[in-house]
C-alpha cells in the first residue's frame, strides 16, 4: 500500500507542552510537514512544571540548545535532586538525588555492601555514597564529566526554570525553524462525519484552521482528546488523593540551592523551587481534609522571601486519559493525563511521549495497530510513574493527622506491592525498560521512607570487611575531595548564565 505522509500538523495551545511539541518535531521533521500552534494570548498557562530531571538535557541538546543561553533566558538554575522533608517522620528527611549510589563492587548492586554494613553496626549514611547528594548539601556545583580520574561519574543534572519563559524560548526557536503561530481562541472542532477524525478548528472569528494530524496540549481541558474525542479518564485518585494546589512566587533568598524541597504538611505537601529571580512555591493538598483558605494560610506562612504575587489556585485529578492517542489526535502534557508535581514528572512525559511519536509516526492512514502500540508503552510509563509516587505516601509512619493516617493504610496497586515486598525482604530490585526511575531512586526513596530490606545479597561476601571497609572509605574520600573542589552554586551561577530581562 502506497504511504500518504503526513503534510500538515496542527498543535492546539501553547505552554510549555505545546512548544516544547512545536520546537522538537520542527526540529526532527524538518520543512516537509508544516507545523501550526493555535493558542490565545487570553489563556494563560499552568506554569508549575519548574523542576525538571536530567532527561531534560537529552531535549536541549537535541534541540542544539547552548545550556548557558537557555539558563540565562529562563532564570534556571541547577538542579541535582529532590529533598524530601517530614515525609518519614516529622524532624527526618532524606535526598532523591540523581545519579548513581556508589560504584558498583564484584557481582551485587553496591547498596547490598552498605546493607551488610549497616547491619554490622556501622552507622555511614547511604547518601554518603552519592556525590550528587553531597554537592546538594554543601550548595556547590560544576560541570564534571567525571570524578577521580574517571574512577566515579560525575554531578547528573536537571534544572529549575520559570515555565512561562522556556515556553517563550521554545516559540522563538520553533518559529524560526518554520513554525506558524495562530493567535485566537477555539470555539468549535470539527470533524469527519463517517470516521469523526478531527478536520479543522473554528476560532472565535470564525477562522477555521486545518489539519491532518493534531497534537492536543490544551491542559486539564483536552478540548480534542475529551471534548471532541470522548478518549475517556481514568481517575487514580485512590492512591494519589492530590485534587487541588496553591502557587505562590516569592522573592529569592541566599544562598541559592541546587535542588527542590518538598516539605510534607498536614493533608498534602509544599514545594519550593529555587529560580535566580524569586522563589516558586506551592502547597499540594488534597480537599478531603483541608479547605482551600487553610492550604493558603499554611503556604503563605512557610514562604522564604516576600510574596511576589496574590496565591492562585488549580484544581485537577490525578490520571490518565484511556486513550492518550485516538483517530488522528494524540494528547500531550496536562491534557494526557496528572500525577501532581512531586517527583517533576510532567516535562519529562511530554518528552518522552514526543519520542514514542516520531518512532511510531503515522501517515494519513493512521494505522490502528501502531495506536494501540502507542497507548500500551504510554500507559505502562504511566502506571511506573504511579507506583513511585504512591510509594511517597504509603511508606511512612506518620499518623499525626488524618490525611497520614488515610494515606498509610491506604490500599496499593498490585505491582507496588510486590516490589515493595521484594525489596524489604531481599534489597533486590528490578526495573522494566519503561520504568523511568531506576534502581538508584527506587533504593533512595524506599531506604529514605523507611524501608530497610531485612536481608542483603549473599554475593557481597566475596568481598573481606578488610577490603569493604578500605573500598569505601577510598570512595568517600574521592567524593570529598570532588565537592570541595567545586565553586558553589550560586557563583556558577552568576559566572555562566546570570538571568537577563525577559523578551517578548
Amino acid at each position: 500500500m502506497a504511504q500518504q505522509p503526513i503534510k500538515a500538523l496542527t498543535i492546539v495551545g501553547g505552554g510549555t507542552a505545546g512548544w516544547i511539541s512545536a520546537a522538537l518535531l520542527s526540529r526532527t521533521l524538518g520543512p516537509s510537514v508544516a507545523i501550526t500552534v493555535v493558542e490565545s494570548d487570553e489563556i494563560g498557562i499552568v506554569g508549575v512544571g519548574e523542576a525538571t530531571i536530567p532527561a531534560i538535557r537529552l531535549l536541549n541538546s537535541l534541540l542544539g540548545l547552548d545550556e548557558n543561553d537557555f539558563l540565562a533566558a529562563t532564570h534556571g538554575t541547577i538542579k541535582l535532586g529532590i529533598d524530601f522533608v517530614d515525609w518519614h517522620t516529622v524532624g527526618q528527611s532524606y535526598l532523591h538525588a540523581f545519579g548513581p549510589i556508589g560504584r558498583p563492587l564484584g557481582m551485587a548492586p553496591f547498596h547490598h555492601y552498605w546493607l551488610r554494613r549497616r547491619q554490622a553496626g556501622h552507622d555511614e549514611s547511604l547518601w554518603d555514597y552519592s556525590l550528587n547528594a553531597r554537592a546538594a548539601k554543601a550548595g556547590r556545583f560544576d560541570r564534571i564529566p567525571q570524578v577521580g580520574g574517571g574512577y566515579l561519574e560525575g554531578l547528573a543534572y536537571a534544572f529549575h526554570f520559570d515555565a512561562a519563559l522556556y515556553a517563550q524560548y521554545l516559540r522563538r526557536y520553533s518559529e524560526a525553524q518554520g513554525v506558524t503561530r495562530v493567535e485566537g481562541r477555539i470555539v468549535g472542532v470539527d470533524q469527519d462525519a463517517e470516521s469523526g477524525f478531527v478536520t479543522s478548528l473554528t476560532l472565535q472569528d470564525g477562522r477555521k484552521v486545518g489539519g491532518e494530524f493534531f497534537i492536543d496540549c490544551s491542559g486539564f481541558r483536552g478540548l480534542l482528546i475529551e471534548e471532541a474525542l470522548k478518549s475517556g479518564y481514568e481517575d487514580w485518585r485512590a492512591w494519589l488523593p492530590m485534587d487541588s494546589a496553591i502557587a505562590v512566587p516569592c522573592a529569592s533568598v541566599t544562598p541559592l540551592t541546587p535542588y527542590t524541597r518538598a516539605t510534607a504538611r498536614e493533608a498534602g505537601w509544599q514545594w519550593r523551587i529555587p529560580l535566580q529571580h524569586r522563589t516558586g512555591n506551592g502547597h499540594v493538598f488534597c480537599s478531603d481534609y483541608i479547605d482551600a483558605a487553610r492550604a493558603t494560610d499554611v503556604l503563605m506562612a512557610n514562604l522564604d522571601g516576600a510574596p511576589l504575587a496574590e496565591p492562585r489556585q488549580l484544581r485537577f485529578t490525578t490520571g490518565r486519559r484511556k486513550q492518550f492517542w485516538n483517530r488522528n489526535v494524540v494528547a500531550m502534557g496536562l491534557a494526557s493525563g496528572f500525577m501532581e508535581p512531586l517527583e517533576s514528572t510532567s516535562i519529562h512525559l511530554v518528552q518522552s511521549a514526543l519520542n514514542r511519536l516520531l518512532a511510531l509516526f503515522p501517515d494519513r492512514g493512521f494505522n490502528p495497530i501502531e495506536i494501540a502500540e502507542y497507548n500500551r508503552q504510554t500507559a505502562l510509563e504511566y502506571e511506573y510513574i504511579r507506583d513511585f509516587l504512591v510509594l511517597h505516601y504509603k511508606a511512612t509512619t506518620r499518623e499525626d493527622t488524618p490525611f497520614w493516617r488515610a494515606v498509610r493504610q491506604m490500599d496499593m496497586p498490585d505491582s507496588l506491592k510486590a516490589r515493595i515486598a521484594l525489596f524489604s525482604q531481599s534489597g533486590r530490585l528490578f526495573n522494566q525498560d519503561d520504568d523511568l526511575f531506576k534502581e538508584a531512586s527506587w533504593i533512595q526513596v524506599l531506604i529514605g521512607q523507611g524501608v530497610i530490606p531485612q536481608a542483603f545479597h549473599p554475593l557481597t561476601g566475596v568481598v573481606t570487611d578488610a577490603q569493604l571497609d578500605e573500598y569505601l572509605a577510598n570512595l568517600r574520600q574521592i567524593m570529598s575531595r570532588a565537592i570541595d573542589a567545586l565553586p558553589a552554586h550560586g557563583d556558577f551561577i552568576a559566572k555562566n548564565c546570570p538571568s537577563r530581562p525577559a523578551r517578548a
